[in-house]
This record gives structure tokens, sequence and C-alpha cells, in this order.
């Protein structure tokens, strides 16, 4: 099974969502099942507005927990750096997401495999995105 968090922490350090950190990364996919036995199969998305931006620690937005929801069923968080809020409904086995950006053309949706040998395709006419990662990690 996997599901869906909001990224604060680096990818790799174990603790995705840290409450005192004032930083989203990304939303990642996970099986993290704890912290002390990290991650594999993990990716995450970010909207990001303005300039294209793909390490992590350069899209990473500033929010507050005054503007963020978080129940079982229904995630929200103001990104204040990129000017959108972020929705995510889970599904027994996905995630719905819904991103609000401000008028621009500069507005994107960054999809990261997070280490080399995984593969992203996106299908416009077909609305999907499709791939895999190869990111596999083993407990302490």
């Amino acid at each position: 099974m996997n599901f869906w968090t909001p990224q604060t922490g680096k990818m790799g350090n174990g603790w995705a969502y840290q409450y005192d950190a004032d930083k989203i990364r990304g939303f990642k996919q996970t099986h993290q099942p704890s912290p002390w036995m990290n991650d594999y199969g993990q990716f995450a998305i970010m909207p990001v507005t303005g300039k294209l931006k793909f390490k992590e620690d350069d899209r990473a937005s500033w929010f507050t927990h005054k503007a963020e929801v978080a129940k079982p069923y229904y995630y929200s968080v103001y990104l204040a750096d990129a000017n959108v809020t972020t929705e995510i409904t889970p599904t027994e086995r996905a995630a719905q997401f819904r991103f609000t950006f401000p008028k621009t053309d500069s507005a994107f949706v960054v999809v990261d495999a997070l280490n080399k040998g995984s593969y992203v395709k996106i299908i416009p006419q077909e609305r999907k995105i499709i791939g895999y990662t190869s990111k596999y990690a083993r407990g302490p």
C-alpha cells in the first residue's frame, strides 16, 4: 500500500513531514511504514509558479498551519511562495489532487522521481502521467 503526505523533510532523511517545519518541498507518494525504515518507490509532485524549479530546495514553499487543513479524508494547504492552494483527497489506492494557481502564464506541476534510473512520461492527450521509480532503501 502507499499513501500521500506533504514533504517538509529532505528526501531520504526518514522524516517526511515535521510539524515544526515552515516549508513544503513536495507532496510525496510513499510506502514508508516508519521513519526508521526510510522509504522505497517514492516520488513527489509540487506545484510551482514563476521560473520552473526542479530541485527540492529551490521549489520549497513557505506555509503556515493557519492555512493548512489535515483530516483523514482531506488535506489542504496554501503555499505562499508559489501562491498556490493544494488539495488532496485520498482514495483506496491513489489520490485526487486539485491545484488552484493564480492567473499566470508560468504555472507548472513538477513530477520528481527523486533518483536516477526512474522514468516519468506525460501524455497530455490522455490527461495521464505514467512512470516508475527505482528508488529502494533498506532499514538501518
